[in-house]
Parts: structure tokens; C-alpha cells; sequence
């Protein structure tokens, strides 16, 4: 008897273990399925003092939100904003709204695209439009791809940039190091020759040979004789003796 129950407890852990892969994967298939019944919306333009809190208050009334993410404006764009005189706080370029139904997120796209926000009076966003897209057959996952794809792609084009300014500026410590570097032989070489005129001897040197020489080049055409003799038209041989032949 003591055999079997060794036997009986060494052979427990693996059905336990069993048991909980089974559950895991329950609950990712019930994830999975709500994912499914989600609907996602596009907000192409986010109104100036509006946020995600903001955005989720209006919204909420139409139907539960599970998730938003809102675009942070550029930073160019906001500098010139604040500099303009604009708002100065934090903006937000576009936006993506999860409703926990698809048909909850048609029914919001449909009735608020192109309608007036309204609210209270006194908001900021009162007169603004509603730009709100529902987009089918997109889960929020794909959104978070988009999303990422952009970062690497603008983290790119930064450094791109980064290295193009980073070389604009070695050239111009270059041409600046020659030039003192010039500057400073000329004052040497004029030092020299005032003391040489002071001493009556006089200078091999020229006063313009460290000057820096300027080489012009421009374009040269093809001499038109070359193709004078090409473009002339011949005359026949029959012409020729019917010309001189008379003669």
C-alpha cells in the first residue's frame, strides 16, 4: 500500500499543473471574446483644454468605455501656438475611443460626426465639430501597433535629423578653426614685416600670399564651327556636273 500512495502523490502535481493551463487558457479565450464585441472609434481632431478625462465625461453618457488614448501634440506645433498667443497648455492632435459594444460605437459615430459638441456655454470646446469615425474590422491591438509604428518612425526621422545638425555643425567648427587658423598667420607674417620695415630689411614675402584664393569656374559651350560643317547641306554629284559640265 505505502507503493501506491508514492505512486498516487509523485502522479498529482501534473494534473494540477494541467488544471491550470486548462483555466488560463479559459480565460484567454473569454478575453479574446469580449475583444471581439469591442468597437473602436477614431476622434481626428481633439479640441484645445480638452483631455482624455474630459473626453471620457462626454462620451460615458452614450455607453461604457473601456479604453483612450490621445495623440500628444508636436512640439513645433506647440511652440507656435504659445507663441501666437494660443492656449498653453497641453494639447492633443487625434484620438482613439474603445466602447465595450461595436454597435455602441457605431450608434456614437453616427449620431455625433459632424454635430456641434454643445455642453455648457461657458466651455471652452461649446462651438467646436465632432470628427468621429468608427473603424470596423479594428481592434484595439491594431491601434497599439499604429501607434508604435509611428513612435519608431518618428524616432527615426529625429535622428535623421539629429545627425544632419550634429554635421552642419562639425563643418562649421572646421571652417571656423581655419579661419583663426588663417587670421593668425596673417597677423604673424604682418608682425614680421613690420619689424623687417623697421629694420630696413626687406621682405621676401608677398602681404597677399596667405590671401585666400578664389578659383571661378564657368560652363563652356561647344564651339558652333564643329557642328556648322555637320548641319551644311551637300550637294549632289549630278547638280555638280550638270553645273560645270555646261560650262
Amino acid at each position: 500500500m505505502g507503493e501506491k500512495d508514492l505512486e498516487i502523490e509523485e502522479t498529482s502535481p501534473p494534473r494540477r499543473e494541467d488544471e491550470t493551463k486548462t483555466q488560463v487558457g479559459k480565460v484567454k479565450k473569454k478575453k479574446k471574446v469580449k475583444a471581439e464585441k469591442r468597437g473602436v472609434c477614431h476622434v481626428s481632431r481633439v479640441p484645445p483644454r480638452m483631455d482624455h478625462v474630459k473626453l471620457r465625461q462626454v462620451l460615458s453618457q452614450f455607453g461604457e468605455i473601456q479604453r483612450i488614448y490621445l495623440v500628444p501634440e508636436a512640439v513645433a506645433a506647440q511652440m507656435n501656438r504659445k507663441r501666437a498667443g494660443g492656449f498653453r497648455g497641453q494639447a492633443f492632435s487625434e484620438g482613439w475611443v474603445e466602447f465595450t459594444k461595436k454597435s455602441v460605437a457605431k450608434r456614437v459615430a453616427n449620431m455625433l460626426n459632424g454635430q456641434q459638441m454643445g455642453g455648457r456655454k461657458r466651455s471652452s470646446f461649446y462651438y467646436d465639430i465632432w470628427n468621429v469615425k468608427y473603424l470596423s474590422k479594428i481592434k484595439w491591438d491594431d491601434v497599439t501597433d499604429e501607434i508604435a509604428q509611428r513612435h519608431a518612425v518618428r524616432e527615426q526621422k529625429l535622428a535623421l535629423e539629429l545627425s544632419a545638425a550634429k554635421r552642419e555643425r562639425d563643418f562649421y567648427l572646421t571652417q571656423v578653426d581655419k579661419s583663426r587658423a588663417l587670421s593668425s598667420i596673417e597677423e604673424r607674417m604682418k608682425k614680421k614685416q613690420k619689424v623687417q620695415q623697421e629694420s630696413g630689411v626687406i621682405s621676401d614675402f608677398p602681404s597677399d600670399q596667405f590671401a585666400p584664393k578664389v578659383i571661378r569656374q564657368f560652363p563652356q559651350k561647344k564651339p558652333v564651327a564643329d557642328q556648322a560643317g555637320k548641319l551644311k547641306p551637300s550637294l549632289s554629284k549630278d547638280v555638280l556636273a550638270g553645273v560645270f559640265g555646261g560650262q
